[in-house]
């Protein structure tokens, strides 16, 4: 019980000080009477130092600005005393005479045994431990203790806890020990309730909380950070506030301020920004002006976006003047500059925008630096920059590479700056990268419209210590489908510009509802590609697969029932793609092609030559609708399937419906048997249309929810004919295009992303088989 009412005696006068005192506090210098101002009479003979246990008494004394033989002067004895509590050695420091001896007492700090921290779950101790000052076996001060407090508070406000508490307790020990045990109450988060604009005409309070990060608390963000409160997240809302303006024509719009008002039981802040929006402008006129020998300004003209009559734009200008500087580097001109300068008439409330052409500066790149790759290897991110070290500096190269690094998809944050390096001439290029977890090992479930409820398991590394490789392992259980499948794909084969990926599956389909049989399959793939250029690649498989169709039905058609059996399937096959999209994760404008082919019969007995092209084309929006959600995506494909001496197998053929032509079942469309069933039995010849609108719905963004519009026409035909008694088995084969019409939602749930499809057949032939709805909900955890 004594040592219980120590602890919280000692407790209690820290808390005390930490409370009211500031953190510099200490307590105040005592100098007995002989040292009053004025009496210096004497010299010191000797100092003997009482009360040190730890601390020698030459370093006691080594502190201290007099010695034997210096006069007993006050300020002199004074600015000692001062000195030694200035080591924080001390908690308390005294000095007095006693003859000609200077007598100095002190009382030693204590030693920090042990530092704990509890309460503490949302931020651990790995987290807070590092930015504590007090460290076991050194000096304590209740200075320290105070200033550890408040920086464990500053890391829980920076987390959105306003609310927290922290309250140090020592615990005395002997030898003149303590520990110091941090309690802590980390109190729930600290959400922003409310949003408020003032001073906005142009647009609406709904419309600018949607271009800031930070949101409103809502009960569908609990697995978002967004409506914390963060100080840094709000001078980001400030830029974007401004960026928004600017993209729509307000060119001296500011931010005059944004404040965030704590409410008084700490639970929740207000925060407001005051907006000066200012005047729209329109453009009245967008000139080039080239000192370039031969490039002429009328042709770079053509490559801008803006015009005469549009709105300002800021960010139309900035891409614009990327867009010239990578047009005439293009041409040759490595070291090219282009400077927009914008005149403003206030009073017409219009913008002149001249962008003057010359020759740069010759800078070239020093040096590459990586930072922040804690795993991931140098050479993984730096094979992905389309400068070397030496090459002409290049804006528009740089900024492609960012993209590049960021498409890897092993990082959660990607910069990409330019700073000077050792010569005027040369720049240091110094890519910045914080590491995302590249793992996953997966358990799901979910429902789909062409294999039912189904069940995944899956173990896969993106980024192989840390090396670019991708390896994985799935497994898929579904009512229609069972899967088992390895891949391997490394991305620089050799440190080469060579990919090379290997494929091991086991598949299993239940195709009863389509043509009433089963397939399986059971093969390997060996694959190897070489990337031409930035927008050119190629590559090579090869596969060998063991196929069987069975479980014919008895009422399947002759053209299902000549397929049962096993088959051996030895073929090699190649792609060919030109891809001039701004992002291979998330496209919103340019284009990709691919041309496929597939030769069989390098062994095995299947024989057949298989050539397919498709496409997609994405023109954005964001122009009209000001937001890059806004895209149209056009896609299209065509496919035939040659025969070589031999007839082909159903499970050869192409099938249209489902996910190339919705608004069809699975195999839905094309050819079908007539009798003894109506069976689809697929087709030779494929060719596929789609025109998509994508949009945000009007929700909050963290919702996740995307929605589209579509129109899909598609066609198949071409079956191989079969006789039967020596006469032709009649099957239905119309050419003619299908067309179907309808709109989708996507919603990336905290749980998976969601598909939902509803369509309607607008031109559809006999046998065609309809499907209205088409869903896909698929989680992991």
């Amino acid at each position: 019980m004594v040592v219980i009412r120590a602890v919280l005696v000692f407790s209690a006068i820290l808390l005390s000080l930490t409370a009211s005192v500031p953190a510099a506090a200490q307590p105040a210098p005592r100098v007995s009477a002989p040292q009053a101002a004025g009496q210096q009479a004497g010299r010191i003979a000797s100092i003997r130092v009482v009360g040190a246990q730890r601390i020698e008494e030459g370093t006691i004394r080594s502190y201290m600005l007099v010695q034997p033989g210096d006069p007993f002067d006050a300020g002199r004895l004074d600015r000692s005393l001062k000195a030694l509590f200035a080591t924080g050695l001390f908690a308390d420091v005294n000095m007095r005479r006693d003859g000609a001896t200077l007598v100095v007492t002190v009382a030693e700090n204590p030693i920090v045994n042990r530092i704990a921290l509890e309460g503490n779950k949302k931020v651990t101790d790995a987290q807070l431990r590092p930015e504590l000052q007090l460290r076991p076996r050194a000096v304590f001060t209740p200075a320290l203790a105070a200033a550890d407090r408040q920086r464990i508070l500053d890391i829980y406000a920076r987390r959105g806890h306003f609310a927290a508490r922290v309250e140090p307790k020592i615990i005395p020990l002997d030898q003149n020990r303590v520990d110091v045990v941090f309690e802590i109450a980390e109190g729930d988060t600290t959400l922003v309730s409310r949003i408020a604009f003032v001073g906005n005409k142009a647009f609406s309070e709904s419309r600018l909380k949607d271009v800031v990060g930070t949101r409103e608390e809502a009960w569908y963000r609990f697995m978002s950070s967004s409506d914390t409160y963060d100080p840094d997240r709000v001078n980001v809302d400030r830029e974007l506030l401004r960026r928004f303006y600017l993209r729509n024509g307000y060119a001296d719009m500011e931010v005059v301020g944004a404040s965030a008002e704590l409410a008084p039981d700490r639970s929740s802040f207000f925060l407001t920004f005051t907006i000066n929006e200012g005047e729209r402008y329109k453009l009245s006129d967008v000139a080039v002006n080239v000192t370039l020998k031969g490039v002429e300004g009328d042709e770079l003209l053509r490559k801008l976006r803006l015009r005469a009559g549009d709105w300002y734009d800021g960010d139309a200008v900035e891409r614009d003047t990327q867009q010239l500087s990578t047009e005439v580097q293009n041409r040759g001109y490595a070291f090219v500059e282009v400077k927009p300068r914008v005149r403003r008439d206030a009073e017409k409330k219009t913008i002149e925008i001249v962008y003057d052409v010359a020759e740069g500066p010759r800078v070239y790149v020093e040096r590459i630096d990586i930072v922040g790759n804690q795993r991931t290897k140098d050479k993984v991110v730096r094979r992905e920059f389309r400068l070397a070290e030496g090459d002409a500096f290049n804006a528009s190269l740089l900024r492609r590479s960012r993209q590049r690094i960021t498409d890897l998809e092993f990082f959660n944050n990607v910069s990409v700056n330019a700073n000077p390096g050792s010569a005027p001439d040369r720049s240091i290029v110094t890519a910045r990268v914080e590491e995302r977890a590249t793992g996953e090992l997966t358990l799901g479930g979910g429902y789909s419209t062409d294999i039912g409820p189904l069940l995944t398991a899956g173990l896969r590394e993106r980024n192989l210590v840390g090396t670019g490789i991708d390896a994985g392992i799935n497994a898929i259980l579904a009512t229609k489908q069972s899967q088992v499948s390895f891949t391997m794909t490394d991305p620089y084969f050799l440190d080469r510009n060579l990919v090379a990926g290997l494929d091991l599956f086991h598949i299993q389909n239940d195709l009863q509802d389509v043509a009433q049989y089963n397939e399986r399959r059971t093969g390997l793939s060996l694959r190897l590609g070489y990337e031409f250029s930035e927008h050119l690649r190629q590559v090579w498989t090869y596969s060998i697969i063991q196929r069987s169709v069975y479980d014919v039905g008895s009422l399947a058609s002759i053209y299902v029932q000549d397929s049962k059996g096993s088959s051996l399937l030895s073929q090699i096959g190649q792609t060919l793609t030109i891809d001039y999209r701004d992002s291979r994760i998330d496209p919103r404008e340019g284009y990709v092609t691919r041309l496929g082919t597939d030769l069989a019969g390098l062994g095995g007995n299947a024989r057949f030559a298989r050539t397919k092209l498709d496409g997609q084309y994405y023109v954005p929006l964001e122009r009209l609708t000001g937001n890059t959600d806004w895209t149209i995506a056009l896609s299209a494909s065509a496919g035939y399937l040659f025969t070589l001496g031999q007839r082909e197998r159903i499970i050869d053929r192409f099938f249209l419906g489902g996910d190339n032509l919705r608004g069809f079942a699975v195999g839905g469309a094309g050819p079908h048997a007539i009798l003894p069933g109506s069976n689809s039995i697929g087709g030779r010849f494929i060719w596929t249309q789609s025109t998509e609108l994508r949009f945000p719905l009007p929700v909050s963004e963290d919702l996740g929810l995307r929605g589209r519009v579509f129109v899909d026409v598609g066609s198949l035909s071409e079956v191989s004919p079969l006789s039967q008694n020596g006469k032709t088995v009649q099957i239905f084969d119309d050419a003619g295009p299908r067309v179907a019409a309808g709109f989708g939602v996507s919603w990336k749930t905290p749980f998976g992303l969601l598909n939902i499809d509803i369509a309607h057949p607008i031109v559809r032939k006999r046998f065609d088989q309809s499907q209205l709805f088409r869903f896909g909900f698929g989680t992991r955890f």
